[in-house]
């Protein structure tokens, strides 16, 4: 009885034995583990895998951080990290020192581009806790290839040159240049509060922007603290600045707007990507540090502009500080974009303005190019880009001028400035013909009674029937008010959105719709007589408006505008709007508008411009027998060999003679003959 006890222990031992052999893990299956917890970087699931070895030499705390500071977002950036171990297919033994080797590749995306390295690991067996397994002998190599104990890693961005926005000569527009940041020196500052308030009044901020700064955890007693950036033409404050106890100043880069004002709502201006910005944008290799088109050109081709930051990653020798470079990916600088813009031109007509507000639009009438594009009151475009304060942030939103809005790619009712349009549909039409005349009896007039006490009325009366020239020559209301009637409405719409209402202008910078109607149709006669001339509910932009005449130069074919420099796509917006001869007709018109001393646009006479033109002035009022604030247009175009047209529009005339005040300015511009287009 106890010899078969005795044969049955040891068969059960030898049976265990096996069962223990077979539940064993494997080297492949411990550095199996250890890969895999690299791969998701879960760099604790690493340590718990690491030999006793490492593990005297570097804590799990001291090892994960590690791994997170360098991989991270303030060392190389890794994404994709993909961590690989072919499993050997024959049975690996261990070496005569008891160790096993096993390769390994990494590949990763960085700061610096795609980074891969292989590597062999080194395995030992190590008994803890009363059961023997298998641990990796952890190197640094681990971490990026060629690194050893005490080395550091380095990684910076290499950043792309902004791409600049350039008028059709070259001038920079929005340009990458420096500008002066002040900081102070914590330990040269002191503590007298008279010079915290003397940094702040000469910076325009408060001082507890100056100690919020200060606070900042990475401040040292001896380090440079930015406080506030300043243009670099700001010489005499720099100076005041820098004569304080503890000032100091640095050079940094910046995006510059050398007009300023003058171009500030095209251009735009770019500014410290926000949160939301960030979160929308990061699968774009965008970082918390970048900048970002904020408004305008700037932000629309931001993608252009931007181009692709390169980065560098480097391994710092622990005993030498000596740099070896292991990545290195050259930025890709953004694209320059020229514009059809001339800022010579820009500028002049930006200057009429002075204290108006209004807008302008140029733009050359035989191919299209914009010319200009102006607003006033503007504002400057480079205090956003050093740091607005909130004193200027408050006077621009409060301003009653609203120097904010850009006005170029607003709707306004365009007044007499759309008869032309009234006239060229009724030519196409047949509703009317050059020579034929409207017998119009004095200043006002009304269909019937129906209309109620609802009356059309003109400026002047000529006392003599009046064809389409007089009617153009007098501004008449009454005619154009007659003839969108005899049109009727029905066709009116069909023939007016030919002329590109209710449609987005094939513009890159988003002008808002010009439309006829508020709604889909004309609510009843009168308002399609009111639109006859100009009023009602129409509501033109600028640069339409300029579009819409180019047909009257182009044979009845209306422009594309255009706004990039050397853009290969057709010229022609919509073609044979009307025929050659109604476009002539029309053109000869509005000539007689400027040269015929009756005409609304004859006064003030300018030597030596030759222009065809037209008038218009909208009264913004409530009802009938209301007095109204009045707009003021005046859209002219040179007649020797058109290159030039303007459209400017002036709020608030009433008063200041109304469009004629709007005329000086333009015929001033056209006297600039240098400022025309070359052909």
């Amino acid at each position: 009885m106890k010899k078969r006890l005795f044969l049955f222990g040891i068969l059960f031992l030898i049976i265990t034995s096996f069962i223990g052999c077979g539940n064993e893990t494997t080297p492949q299956d411990r550095f199996q583990a250890f890969i895999k917890s690299w791969g998701n970087q879960d760099f604790a699931g690493m340590y718990d895998l690491t030999s006793q070895s490492t593990q005297q030499k570097i804590k799990k705390e001291e090892f994960v951080k590690r791994y997170q500071t360098i991989y991270g977002e303030q060392g190389i950036e890794v994404s994709q990290l993909d961590v690989k171990f072919q499993t050997p297919k024959e049975e690996v033994k261990p070496n005569e020192k008891g160790e096993i080797i096993f390769p390994y590749s990494v590949k990763m995306n960085t700061l610096a581009g795609p980074y891969e390295f292989t590597g062999k690991a080194k395995l030992v067996k190590e008994k803890r806790e009363k059961e023997e397994n298998w641990y990796v002998v952890w190197e640094p190599s681990m971490i990026l290839a060629g690194m050893k104990e005490g080395d550091r890693v380095g990684a910076r961005i290499l950043p792309a040159a902004r791409g600049q926005i350039l008028d059709r000569n070259g001038a920079g527009l929005a340009v990458n240049d420096s500008a002066i940041s002040i900081g102070v020196i914590p330990d040269k500052l002191g503590t007298d509060v008279a010079i915290k308030e003397k940094i702040a009044q000469l910076l325009g901020i408060s001082i507890d922007q100056i100690n919020k700064s200060l606070e900042e955890p990475w401040v040292k007693p001896n380090l440079f603290v930015p406080i506030k950036i300043i243009a670099k033409d700001q010489k005499a404050k720099l100076d005041q600045l820098t004569k304080l106890p503890g000032v100091s100043s640095q050079e940094v880069p910046v995006r510059y707007y050398p007009y300023k004002e003058i171009i500030a709502h095209l251009i735009g201006y770019v500014g410290n990507i926000t949160a939301e910005e960030l979160q929308s944008l990061k699968d774009k290799g965008y970082s918390q540090s970048d900048l970002v088109g904020k408004s305008g050109l700037e932000k629309i081709f931001e993608e252009k502009l931007r181009g692709k930051n390169g980065g560098e990653i480097f391994i710092i020798d622990g005993k030498t500080n000596a740099h070896k470079v292991i990545a290195k990916l050259d930025p890709i600088d953004g694209e320059n974009i020229q514009l059809t813009i001339d800022i010579n031109l820009q500028k002049e007509i930006y200057g009429q303005f002075q204290k108006d507000s209004g807008t302008a639009v140029a733009i050359h009438p035989k191919t299209g190019e914009v010319l200009a594009l102006v607003n006033s009151p503007s504002f400057n475009p480079n205090d956003f880009v050093l740091g607005i304060s909130q004193k200027q942030w408050k006077a621009l939103n409060e301003d009653p001028k609203k120097p904010l809005i850009n006005r170029f790619a607003q709707t306004y009712t365009p007044g007499s400035a759309f008869k032309p349009i009234t006239a060229a549909i009724g030519l196409k039409t047949g509703v009317i013909q050059p020579d034929q005349t409207r017998d119009i009896k004095g200043l006002s007039w009304q269909k019937d009674e129906s209309w109620g006490n609802y009356f059309i009325k003109r400026v002047t009366d000529p006392e003599k029937p009046v064809n389409l020239k007089d009617a153009l020559i007098y501004s008449d209301n009454i005619y154009f008010a007659q003839t969108a009637l005899d049109i009727g409405e029905d066709r009116f719409l069909i023939e007016a959105k030919n002329f590109g209402f209710l449609e987005s202008l094939p513009f890159p910078f988003p002008i808002t719709r010009s439309k006829l109607v508020a709604k889909d149709n004309f609510q009843n006669e009168i308002q399609l007589a009111d639109t006859g001339y100009g009023q009602g509910e129409v509501m033109m932009n600028p640069l339409h408006l300029a579009i819409a005449y180019t047909p009257f130069l182009n044979n009845g074919d209306l422009l594309k505008p255009t706004l990039i420099k050397g853009e290969n796509d057709s010229k022609i917006w919509k073609d044979n709007l009307f025929t050659t001869e109604a476009a002539n007709t029309i053109f000869q018109d509005l000539i007689q508008v400027v040269e015929n001393p009756k005409g609304t646009a004859y006064q003030p006479r300018v030597s030596g411009i030759k222009i065809a033109g037209k008038t218009g002035t909208a009264e913004i009022k409530g009802k009938q027998g209301e007095t109204g604030i009045e707009n003021g247009w005046f859209i002219a175009v040179n007649t020797d060999n058109p290159r030039l047209m303007i459209v400017m529009m002036i709020e608030d005339v009433q008063n200041r003679g109304g469009s004629h005040y709007v005329v000086s300015k333009v015929k001033n511009i056209f006297q600039h003959k240098e400022l025309y287009p070359k052909e």
